[in-house]
């Protein structure tokens, strides 16, 4: 069996998406969640998340570019003034500060792992200070592991968006290693987020790819008005919770876990090497139910 791990993003961006993500936390379809803290539902969802933290990872998503605030800026601004290493890092510093501080404030620890929206986390100048914030919070526990987008192993149906994507993070992950740091050594969800973009082929295409250890987000949710890419999270949401899903991973072998969890299972069992994936033997499938699955 492959063991990777499957992250919703976005947790507390709306209050019925999150109880969806919630749910599919619940029935085992997810093992990481990454909070978008600044969202006024979540000082009032922090807690049904922290009964859960046992079943899933939760983490940080870093936001710069969703407007909760008067901060947010598009996209576009952080990727060139990125590039350009033309940033504010003293008031960089204070945002990831800030928005760690409001996760733990409500969750009452530090997150498991960082990611960012729109993967600002991982550009120049933002990663540098992430490395630095995170010596500075997490010197007496153990450190978070990172989401490396420049690791991106599948382009989903966006080859143009991949690119943009792979070029910005270039060499993430070598420098998070460099600090120390994990992240997991392959990621993929990546994909137009349309209603059209056929998520359940997709996903039948990074689950066979996916190695050992692997990260993959997902974005399911609900279609709320003003969201622009909320029919492709109803979509995603109805796929995770449906008896598809399940045969899918169990066609693929694949099991979904914690990737703390995956990385000293790893260590601990032997393995055979098959390509560049990892099996591991004798493994009962966790999603595997006898009953349906199909959402209402």
């Amino acid at each position: 069996m492959k063991r990777i791990t499957l992250c919703a993003d976005d947790f507390a961006l709306s209050m019925a998406g999150s109880q969806r993500i919630l749910q599919l936390i619940d029935l085992g379809c997810l093992s990481a969640t990454s909070v978008m803290v600044q969202s006024p539902y979540w000082p009032t969802l922090a807690a049904e998340l922290a009964a859960r933290s046992g079943q899933a990872d939760v983490g940080l998503h870093f936001n710069l570019t969703h407007a909760f605030d008067d901060n947010a800026r598009p996209l576009s601004h952080w990727l060139l003034f990125s590039q350009a290493r033309r940033l504010p890092r003293g008031w960089l510093r204070d945002r990831l500060l800030e928005q760690i501080d409001l996760f733990t404030d409500h969750f009452q620890r530090l997150p498991d792992f960082i990611d960012g929206h729109q993967h600002v986390h991982a550009f120049p100048v933002i990663r540098e200070l992430l490395f630095e914030v995170i010596a500075r919070r997490w010197n007496q526990t153990a450190k978070p592991y990172l989401r490396a987008p420049d690791r991106l192993g599948h382009p989903g149906d966006a080859r143009l968006k991949a690119c943009v994507l792979k070029v910005a993070c270039a060499g993430f992950y070598a420098r998070a290693r460099r600090h120390a740091l994990t992240s997991p050594p392959w990621f993929a969800g990546l994909y137009t987020l349309a209603p059209h973009a056929d998520f359940s082929r997709l996903m039948q295409q990074w689950l066979a790819r996916a190695p050992t250890q692997a990260l993959l987000m997902c974005h399911p949710g609900t279609a709320d008005p003003g969201d622009a890419i909320g029919p492709a999270r109803e979509l995603e949401y109805r796929y995770l919770a449906s008896q598809t899903f399940v045969e899918h991973c169990q066609e693929n072998r694949v099991v979904i876990g914690r990737f703390d969890e995956i990385q000293a299972h790893v260590l601990a069992a032997p393995v055979a090497t098959v390509g560049t994936n990892q099996y591991l033997a004798n493994e009962r499938h966790p999603l595997e139910k006898t009953h349906d699955r199909n959402p209402p």
